[in-house]
C-alpha cells in the first residue's frame, strides 16, 4: 500500500479518477464509508486503487441523466474517497473502507479500456471541504440531537450517547448523513449541501418529515 497522505487543498486532486456508481452511498469529507465488493469490475478497480493513490471517486446513478455507452447517467456532484481499510474474504470479496476527501463536480467522462468508469473532475467549487470542522458553530447541535433521538424512539433503536455527545459536530453531523437510512435523493441533497450548517439543518428536516409520516405507533420504515 502506499504511504498515508494528507491532501490539503484541491489543486492536489488528479484530474481523472475511478468512480463506483451506487445508489444510496453516501460519502461525506472526512466520513467513513464502508463498502463490501464483489463485482469483477469493481474488484480490479480497488486492486489498481491499491497499486496507486487508493483514490475512488463515489457518485450516486441519476435516473433522470443521460445513459452513456459505459452505464446509467450519474449525479454530476460526488465525493472522493482514499481507500484507508481493506480486508479479503474467502469468497473472494473485498471489504473496504473509504474515507472521504472533498467532493467534486464531474466534468466529464472518459473512453477509457478499464472495466471501470472513469471521470474527469473538478474539485474547486469544493476547496472549503479541505477545512476540517469549519462551520461548527453555526450548527445547532440541540436541533441535530433532538432529531436523532425522535429517531431512535421512533424505531426502537439504542445508540451509544455517551459516545454521540462526545463527538465533534462535523464529525457527528456526516457520520449521521452517511448512516442515514434515507433515499437517493435524500441523501444526494445532503451531499451537495452548500456547508455544513445548511446539511445539518437539512438532516433535521428530512428526519421531521420523515417521522411525521410514520404509523402512530412509531413502526414503520424511513425509506
Amino acid at each position: 500500500m502506499a504511504a498515508n497522505r494528507t491532501y490539503l487543498s484541491p489543486t492536489e486532486i488528479p484530474p481523472v479518477i475511478p468512480v463506483f456508481p451506487l445508489t444510496g452511498a453516501l460519502l461525506l469529507p472526512r466520513a467513513d464509508l464502508p463498502l463490501n465488493i464483489f463485482e469483477p469490475r469493481y474488484l480490479a478497480m480497488v486492486d489498481d486503487a491499491l497499486a496507486g493513490g487508493r483514490l475512488i471517486g463515489m457518485v450516486q446513478p441519476d435516473e433522470q441523466a443521460p445513459v452513456s455507452a459505459r452505464g446509467p447517467g450519474v449525479y454530476k456532484v460526488g465525493c472522493l474517497g482514499r481507500l484507508t481499510q481493506f480486508s479479503e474474504t474467502g469468497d473472494g470479496r473485498y471489504l473496504i473502507t473509504l474515507t472521504g476527501i472533498c467532493r467534486f463536480r464531474i466534468v466529464e467522462e472518459l473512453d477509457t479500456t478499464t472495466p471501470y468508469r472513469q471521470f474527469k473532475v473538478d474539485a474547486l467549487p469544493f476547496a472549503h471541504d479541505f477545512e476540517a470542522e469549519a462551520g461548527e458553530a453555526a450548527v445547532d447541535r440541540d436541533a441535530l440531537l433532538s432529531a436523532l433521538a425522535a429517531f431512535l424512539d421512533a424505531n426502537k433503536l439504542e445508540a451509544d450517547w455517551d459516545g454521540i455527545r462526545e463527538a465533534g459536530t462535523e464529525t457527528l453531523v456526516n457520520a449521521l448523513s452517511v448512516m442515514s437510512p434515507y433515499g437517493a435523493l435524500e441523501k444526494q441533497a445532503l451531499l451537495e449541501a452548500e456547508n455544513l450548517k445548511a446539511r445539518a439543518d437539512m438532516l433535521v428536516a428530512i428526519t421531521q418529515m420523515m417521522l411525521a409520516r410514520m404509523p402512530g405507533d412509531g413502526e414503520g420504515s424511513l425509506q
